[in-house]
């Protein structure tokens, strides 16, 4: 099992702080979505031009992956869609130039489904032009289960529709579970093929409705079932916790939820 956990978990901390915490928990790498007060990844100080082979050179020697960039750019009901295409291909050059596999665009901006514009035939347009776009670069562009996307029936026939080399899934498996009361097997069976990251996450909705995140394994959201059912498929990606805290700040101290976390997953796979 390869364990990451999202830069969105530690927005007060630098890089030298991030490299140091996955070494000494013996994480497997780190899901880049924003560092320190720069959310943008092209414009990370250690992404510079002038420094970026030696920060490859020391992650290589640590043995730490940076498995994915993660955009903030989505194809659904956006004002600037021409900037969310930009950064998609801002953060492809980047990936190219870091030799990470893989960049994220959303459909939806939000993870709760809120668009009324279920046009696939236009978001399966969009995607594609930007997968065509990092063909060349050696980028696959992966889009997730956020919006109404969460719907592993609406994320199947998008992926039919593209039909690109360097298309996948990321599957947030909080979103399906709790938006559309998807069980792990009937997610996986529908998208499992597609599947390429996977962000972890958990929590609980009490009797006022209100959503709240909660360290791994003490909400209800089955993050063990969903492991078994990408077991069961081979799936032999990363694992990357998104623990939110960049957008909730009253979320637990990062060194709290990366140490409980990676601890909560290691029992999982034994």
């Amino acid at each position: 099992m390869k364990l990451s956990f999202s830069t969105l978990g530690c927005p007060d901390w630098s890089y030298n702080e991030i490299f140091s915490v996955v070494s000494d928990l013996g994480y497997d790498g780190i899901e880049i979505r924003g560092i320190a007060d720069e959310i943008y990844a092209p414009r990370i100080s250690v992404f510079a031009p002038d420094v970026i082979e030696n920060t490859k050179s020391k992650l290589k020697q640590a043995g730490i992956a940076i498995p994915i960039l993660t955009t903030a750019a989505y194809l659904v009901e956006n004002p600037d869609l021409a900037a969310s295409e930009f950064e998609v291909k801002d953060y492809v050059l980047l990936a190219q130039k870091l030799g990470v596999p893989y960049v994220r665009v959303l459909a939806e901006k939000t993870p709760d489904p809120v668009s009324s514009d279920h046009n696939l035939e236009a978001i399966a347009e969009r995607y594609g032009v930007l997968c065509d776009f990092a063909k060349p670069f050696g980028v696959t562009v992966l889009t997730e289960t956020n919006g109404f996307l969460a719907d592993s029936s609406q994320m199947a026939k998008l992926m039919e529709m593209v039909a690109r080399e360097n298309m996948g899934v990321i599957w947030d498996i909080h979103h399906p579970y709790r938006y559309y009361g998807e069980d792990p097997e009937t997610t996986v069976s529908r998208i499992g093929r597609y599947i390429k990251h996977v962000h972890v996450k958990d929590s609980v909705v009490g009797r006022n409705g209100k959503l709240t995140y909660m360290l791994t394994g003490y909400g209800d959201i089955p993050v063990a079932e969903a492991v078994k059912s990408l077991n069961d498929i081979g799936y032999d990606g990363f694992y990357s916790y998104e623990w939110v805290k960049r957008w909730s700040r009253e979320l637990a101290e990062p060194g709290v939820a990366f140490y409980q976390y990676i601890n909560y997953m290691r029992d999982l796979s034994c």
